[in-house]
Formats: C-alpha cells, sequence, structure tokens
C-alpha cells in the first residue's frame, strides 16, 4: 500500500497566494511587451483573487445558508 506525502503548512493558503502574485508580478516586470507577460500577470491576478476569496470565505459574517 502506496503512503501519501503529507506536511503542514507552515504559511496560510492566503499569505501563499499573496507571495505568489508577487513573485509573478515581479516576473511580469522583467518579461518584454506580449503574450508571455500577459500571462504571467494574469496569474498574478488569479492569485490575488484567490486569496481574497478565501479571506471572505472565512470571515465570520459569512453565514452557511439554512
Amino acid at each position: 500500500m502506496q503512503h501519501r506525502r503529507r506536511f503542514k503548512q507552515t504559511m496560510s493558503l492566503e499569505e501563499r497566494l499573496a507571495e505568489e502574485a508577487r513573485r509573478l508580478r515581479e516576473k511580469a516586470q522583467s518579461l518584454p511587451p506580449g503574450i508571455e507577460r500577459e500571462r504571467t500577470i494574469r496569474k498574478a491576478r488569479q492569485a490575488e483573487t484567490g486569496a481574497h476569496m478565501s479571506e471572505w470565505f472565512r470571515s465570520p459574517g459569512l453565514a452557511p445558508p439554512e
């Protein structure tokens, strides 16, 4: 039987997504204008959006449906 490798995350999902977005934006700045740069910027925006959504899902004001 195979065992699944598991490890404990040291940073929250929001922190990891924000870090990924920052890294992608830095990478995009070094790229020349073009398709690859636009794709990198889009990925950074998606990571930022994911971080915000995760924060929103965890907010105490969000009530479960009844």
